[in-house]
């Protein structure tokens, strides 16, 4: 199977759980490859054959807008390594879920999320803790009963129970069948990337000091998140408006990515704009702004822009 048939596969996959998808981002560099929302769901989604080839580069850009925009990353494969990815099973790569096709159809088309996570060692699932220590008071059972029983130690059946230790496949079942109750958490991968645990990462990257166009938005009040690898240099964000923001001469490369962000910002709910250095031809390209560099720099405040942003919105529209 080819990247391009995966993409396909998972396009088809998202459309029958009723979600709206961007056009697919099929520029270089790129930090994710689609984007998609069902309701209050808003996925980023990042497609590898092999989820080993994701670096910590692309991995924080992802958290890092699916934070701002209110989304989750999802990176969907089909390999680890030389072995296929297991299905209803959950890998986790820069604290980003990882999983296959037939995992990503059973959560969003079936609703039925996944129970097992891959981590070094093998498969394991989180037990709910106040579940097993009911069940096993109601059996009489002690803490050290039930770790003779399983062959564990009593610390283990206690960290089970304080929920701060998963289980392997094999000891969930023996546990289940002993004390004839469903034990296992099913995973959310909406909201796992965000586990406190997770790996530390600044949210929000300052404006590159050579960028003087992005230092300019900040200075008009906007908080602005840096991008390396999006289709888009940035996303800015004030208390009234969130919009993508482009920066480019008007070429035929530019008009293709505001093809493209005009498509994204439609999914994420967002506006979209780009700062044309020198002169464009049009104010707009589908939702996306056109705004020349010298019509920026003659606004004093981030609702002078706003304004600017409305009233070619309205004529576009």
């Amino acid at each position: 199977m080819t990247k391009d048939i995966l993409i396909h596969q998972i396009i088809d996959v998202l459309d029958r759980a009723d979600f709206v998808i961007s056009n697919r981002c099929n520029i270089r560099p790129r930090s994710f490859d689609l984007a998609a929302r069902k309701g209050d769901v808003l996925l980023f989604c990042k497609v590898l054959y092999n989820i080993d080839s994701l670096n910590e580069d692309t991995a924080s850009e992802m958290r890092s807008l699916a934070e701002y925009l209110g989304g989750s990353p999802v990176l969907i494969g089909a390999k680890t390594r030389d072995q296929l990815l297991e299905d209803s099973v959950v890998y986790m790569r820069y604290d980003i879920p990882a999983l296959n096709l037939q995992t990503l159809y059973d959560c969003f088309v079936e609703d039925v999320p996944p129970l097992v996570s891959a981590a070094p060692g093998g498969l394991y699932v989180s037990i709910d803790g106040d579940v097993l220590k009911e069940a096993r008071s109601r059996m009489a059972l002690s803490l050290g009963a039930l770790a003779t029983h399983l062959g564990v130690s009593r610390r283990t059946i206690s960290k089970y129970e304080e929920g701060c230790m998963d289980a392997s496949i094999d000891v969930v079942l023996q546990l289940e069948e002993l004390l004839d109750v469903a034990l296992a958490r099913s995973i959310d991968i909406l909201n796992r990337g965000l586990r406190e645990e997770r790996r530390d990462f600044e949210l929000e990257k300052p404006a590159p000091s050579g960028d003087s166009i992005l230092s300019f938005i900040q200075g008009l009040g906007y908080d602005v998140l840096s991008t390396d690898q999006a289709p888009f240099k940035a996303v800015s964000k004030d208390p009234s408006t969130i919009f993508l923001t482009g920066i480019s001469e008007y070429s035929g490369s530019m008009l293709k990515r505001a093809h493209l962000m005009s498509s994204i910002s439609e999914v994420t709910q967002t506006r979209s704009v780009y700062i044309i250095e020198g002169n464009s031809k049009y104010t707009s390209v589908e939702n996306t702004v056109l705004i020349e560099k010298k019509e920026l720099d003659s606004l004093s405040d981030s609702d002078e822009l706003d304004t600017l942003i409305d009233e070619r919105s309205k004529v576009s529209s």
